[in-house]
């Protein structure tokens, strides 16, 4: 039994990646890993901490591409590997662009598709753009729906989607966090200072399309009245490489003491700064899963989520993004000590690390 994975970005390596390594212990799949280079300088180096080698490198991205340009190479690209392969099945993960052409052109080759963290939605095809669109196409397509939490299995049933063809997993995200808090070789002075790290740290990310132009100016401008407002925290942001975000936040941000700006760290490295933060403001989806394991409050700065599971149980505010909206909650976490120790002490609602385990046993269940 054939089985090809299918990813682009980082956020998609981290999380298939404990999916890859629990279905590589069985004999009973051969596996095929395809990367799409769709974050062609941030994705090798997490397949390398999780000792995980790649098949085939389509190498789909070049400079300045359009949205358009980006999809019409990877449907040509994909489609090549696919016909070449002959998977029976071809998993992908989340909502990405990669995700999306390559669940479209697994349907249109007769080909199985397995859909890891399936069902989120916002229920606003704009937003998040183009990630709302891509997953909904996703989901109609999709043969093996794994849905992370059980808002997100009711999603699928109310869409007209079988529970015969729902597995309900947690989100593999955890199982990845839970391997790499495990790893203690990780040194965060090799790229930050003791000094920096002594202080309370709030640690920022911010990388999403919807985010692009005056929204991340105004996080930017958000951070500076922070950061003038506490000086005594120090904000650590490692600025994603996309020149949407890296030039603005270079731009903005380069010349405040306690606003350290450091280049993208790998993802174990990434997970002990997580663990060290006091808190963590992002628009990041993945964050907003991992963080509540480390007992890490959050701040999303989005104007919606689909990750909503954190807001109800406690875990994470929505913030927005608006400078005023993000400086008064953040202000109020790390002022208000009882609100900040109540959402340390909140289960994580996204999941326990055995997502990838409940995941394989369900397809080898259905494919036996």
């Amino acid at each position: 039994m054939r089985i090809s994975f299918v990813f682009g970005t980082r956020p998609e390596a981290i999380k298939l990646a404990p999916v890859i390594k629990e279905f590589a212990r069985n004999n009973l799949f051969e596996l095929n890993i395809c990367f799409t280079g769709q974050h062609k300088d941030m994705v090798i180096p997490i397949l390398k901490l999780f000792n995980i080698n790649i098949h085939v490198n389509l190498e789909t991205m070049s400079k300045d591409q359009q949205l358009s340009e980006v999809v019409g190479v990877m449907f040509t690209e994909i489609g090549k590997y696919l016909s070449k392969i002959k998977p029976d099945v071809v998993f992908v993960q989340g909502d990405t662009t990669t995700a999306m052409v390559a669940a479209t052109v697994a349907f249109f080759a007769g080909i199985k598709v397995a859909h890891v963290e399936a069902g989120l939605r916002t229920n606003d095809i704009y937003s998040p753009f183009p990630e709302e669109f891509n997953r909904v196409v996703i989901s109609k397509i999709t043969n093996f729906h794994f849905a992370a939490t059980k808002n997100a299995f009711n999603n699928l049933l109310n869409e007209g989607v079988s529970s015969e063809h729902i597995c309900l997993t947690g989100n593999t995200g955890i199982d990845a966090l839970v391997f790499a808090s495990k790893n203690k070789s990780h040194n965060l002075l090799k790229f930050l200072p003791e000094h920096v790290l002594d202080k309370k740290i709030v640690l920022i990310t911010c990388h999403r399309r919807e985010n692009f132009g005056l929204k991340f100016k105004n996080i930017c401008k958000a951070v500076k009245e922070l950061s003038e407002k506490f000086p005594d925290v120090n904000f650590i942001y490692p600025v994603h490489l996309n020149p949407n975000v890296n030039s603005p936040a270079r731009k903005l941000l380069s010349d405040i003491d306690n606003v350290i700006l450091i280049e993208p760290i790998d993802y174990f490295d990434f997970v002990q700064l997580m663990n060290k933060s006091y808190l963590i403001i992002t628009d990041s989806g993945g964050i907003q899963e991992e963080a509540p394991s480390l007992n890490k409050p959050l701040l999303i700065i989005r104007e919606n989520t689909e990750r909503q599971e954190g807001v109800t149980a406690g875990t994470a505010i929505l913030a927005g993004t608006s400078t005023r909206k993000i400086v008064e909650r953040t202000t109020t976490l790390l002022e208000n000590k009882d609100l900040y120790l109540k959402m340390t002490k909140i289960k994580n609602p996204f999941g326990d690390g055995m997502a990838s385990k409940r995941i394989h046993e369900y397809l080898e269940s259905k494919l036996k």
